[in-house]
């Protein structure tokens, strides 16, 4: 299969269901850009209330709250009553906003590997308590499990498949190996794990086994002498990555009701072609290599198989595709189906323009106690957001537009608790919402990343030269600095965390947070070692970073709320079309198809040319001081991206309605630009369809561009 991505600055701390990745620079001198020669930066007296009020201790306080108790989805309405009195301390009007929602829990599981000689191993599945690690032996510490797995047993052969992403199991056929019926054997990272069991199901086999593997951890392994954690910031080898297997790229939110809101009474849909149909199980790296050792030697060498992270780096492994090894596998999940409440926990402080709201979000629910990064680094910064703008509110300062918070659950499972929100509420969001932004995991090491539509390109650099970031060591860097050091490119949105709802209705959207590099500590994603310990030794310890990345999310809202000028730039999309435009001839030209690009290229041409003149009247209403005008460029501004959702959903997910990104149907996370396009070559393989798409890509964008022209 022909494929090509076109992805931007996916790192895998920014979004929950992210993979680890490394695009970074090794060299630790970052210098001062030459636009900010002002240090520290200069704020005006709003600012200085806002960033001052941000406090390293109190957000350490918020994080220990936050990673003490057991928050998985729909067990945590304390945590979530808790979060809501805060913010109502701070002079949020609060709320608990409820949906009741298809889920399920462990009961138990097992696995067990029989060698050709009758011999056996059996992995214990669990991760190892530490006593310099109190959170990994509470009582109620969580099973290693996989959210919306299926019920039920497996017993056979099994096969090393690499990633599990579609063009693995290309190879594996193209190699000869048999699929039908045999287990799956699958490494993390590459695409989203429910991606890798959908993948395994739709050739026939009957269960999946996905592990960790010390070879996507940079340099920080035991084989190149790092200690592994506690003692040291390399990954425990018993570490198991927890997290859901729904088939993410085709729907997120409560599988049993898709496109509508859950509630008690709701009528529930059949959820088979949305999660999956064999039973799948995590196991840890160190449990993981006697299974595959016993694959050495048969089928093909993984190195061989010549296929993009098929091998990785554990000792004594060939990741050979082990056809005809003997070895079996037996595995058995057993999980509580069920139906409950979760709970969104909803802030407002209103602005007197009712019809312009901006939208801040975390999700609060975690697979483990901890989850000091994921998500709760982000909980405890929206804690001491909170506290910020209320200090403001007490100056009697009140924002033009309607601030809201959002504490998600269920974001775990399947982005559920936001997307059942925009559910409810899509008539209000799509008449008022200005844009939304997503903090996550706000911190799982020191590098920062950013991802978000192009309208909020301009603002959202621009604001990181008023952040001062601490980062290895230096005291007079902004954010700003050290984004560009590490690259500095906004990426696009794929999926993975709550912006995806919003993104998907044409509301303009940001996600960010910050991660690691291959020099620095493993970030124990989805592990009972995303603790509250494991932040304070290795992740941010003083919680710095915390503090750095929380204020300049507040002052990304502060001007999304307050300026007089909506900070909203449609022509940011311009050049970006063209990058876009770019991957896609490239894509073209890769297949065998001969598809018209013009129409595109046409529509492209008309929104530049109505972005032009758009801002050209926005700038003449501030000159004229002519607020009525500007009040009708803000609102087009607010509205002018739903134009690009306008055509109804993607090709075999409706669900998906953005025409100009999306993630791909089998990444899960990463995004495809101009997406009904790009899969309709790439997946489906239909030049009619494509040709389609052209049309009704164009047609998207320009509506979008008659918006900013009406």
């Amino acid at each position: 299969m022909k494929t090509f991505l076109f992805f931007l600055g996916a790192i895998g701390a920014k979004a929950c269901q992210r993979e680890r990745a490394f695009a970074h620079h090794s060299h630790a001198h970052v210098k001062r850009q030459g636009s900010n020669s002002t240090f520290p930066p200069v704020l005006d007296p709003n600012e200085q209330i806002l960033l001052n009020s941000f406090d390293n201790t109190s957000i350490s306080e918020w994080s220990y709250y936050y990673t003490h108790g057991n928050h998985i989805a729909g067990l945590n309405q304390t945590m979530a009553q808790w979060t809501a009195d805060r913010w109502a301390e701070f002079g949020f009007t609060s709320r608990l906003d409820e949906y009741f929602v298809f889920l399920n829990y462990p009961i138990a599981n097992s696995l067990l590997l029989t060698y050709p000689n009758g011999s056996t191993y059996k992995p214990t599945l669990k991760e190892d308590v530490l006593k310099e690690d109190p959170t990994t032996s509470y009582p109620d510490s969580i099973p290693t499990f996989h959210g919306y797995s299926f019920s039920g047993n497996a017993s056979a052969e099994y096969v090393y498949v690499g990633r599990g992403q579609q063009v693995d199991f290309d190879r594996l056929e193209a190699l000869g190996v048999e699929l039908e019926g045999k287990i799956a054997l699958a490494k993390y990272g590459g695409p989203f794990r429910g991606l890798k069991v959908k993948n395994a199901q739709d050739h026939g086999m009957i269960g999946t086994v996905i592990f960790s593997d010390p070879g996507d951890d940079g340099n920080m392994t035991e084989a190149k002498g790092v200690a592994a954690y506690p003692a040291g910031p390399a990954r425990n080898p018993s570490t198991v990555q927890r997290g859901s297997v729904q088939f993410l790229s085709t729907y997120p939110g409560d599988p049993t009701t898709p496109g509508y809101v859950s509630k008690p009474d709701s009528e529930r849909a059949d959820r088979t072609n949305i999660t999956p149909q064999i039973p799948s199980l995590p196991i840890s790296w160190a449990e993981a290599q006697p299974i595959l050792q016993a694959l050495n030697g048969f089928g093909t060498n993984g190195t061989q198989v010549n296929r993009t992270g098929w091998v990785g780096a554990i000792p004594g492994v060939t990741y050979s595709t082990g056809a005809g090894s003997g070895a079996t596998l037996s595995m058995s999940n057993l999980m509580n189906d069920t139906y409950g409440t979760i709970w969104n926990a909803v802030g407002v402080i209103n602005g007197t323009n009712e019809d312009e709201v901006v939208i801040v979000g975390n999700h609060r629910d975690a697979w483990i106690i901890g989850g000091a990064a994921d998500p709760n680094s982000g909980s405890a910064v929206l804690i001491e957001l909170a506290k910020a703008f209320g200090k403001l509110s007490a100056t009697g300062w009140k924002p033009k537009r309607t601030i809201v918070l959002c504490s998600w659950d269920a974001e775990e499972y399947g982005l559920v608790g936001s997307t059942e929100w925009m559910e409810e509420y899509i008539p209000w969001l799509k008449n008022a919402a200005v844009s939304y932004l997503n903090i996550d995991v706000a911190v799982a090491g020191p590098i920062p990343d950013v991802s978000a539509t192009p309208d909020l390109h301009e603002v959202s650099t621009s604001l990181m030269k008023k952040i001062v970031y601490p980062y290895r060591g230096a005291t007079n860097l902004t954010l700003y600095d050290v984004w560009v050091h590490e690259g500095g490119e906004v990426g696009v949105l794929g999926s993975g965390s709550d912006y995806t709802a919003f993104l998907h209705r044409g509301i303009a959207s940001i996600d960010m947070g910050s991660g690691g590099g291959p020099n620095d500590a493993v970030y124990p994603y989805h592990s009972n070692y995303d603790s509250y310990a494991w932040m304070e030794r290795f992740g941010d310890p003083g919680f710095h970073t915390h503090k750095a990345m929380g204020q300049y999310l507040t002052i990304l809202l502060y001007h999304m709320v307050n300026d007089e000028v909506l900070p909203l730039k449609p022509s940011g999309y311009v050049p970006e079309f063209k990058k876009y435009l770019t991957a896609l001839d490239a894509t073209v030209s890769s297949s065998d198809y001969n598809i018209d690009l013009s129409p595109l290229t046409a529509a492209i041409s008309t929104f530049s040319a109505a972005a032009r003149s758009f801002e050209s009247l926005r700038d003449a209403a501030v000159s004229a001081d002519d607020s009525a005008l500007l009040t009708v460029q803000n609102h087009k501004a607010r509205d002018f991206s739903r134009g690009f959702t306008s055509q109804g959903g993607l090709p075999a997910r409706e669900f998906y309605q953005h025409t100009i990104f999306a993630p791909g149907r089998d990444t899960g996370y990463a995004p495809v630009t101009f997406p009904g396009i790009t899969e309709s070559i790439t997946f489906d393989r239909n030049q009619t369809l494509a040709q389609a798409w052209v049309g009704r890509t164009a047609r998207a964008i320009e509506i979008a561009a008659s918006i900013l022209q009406t």
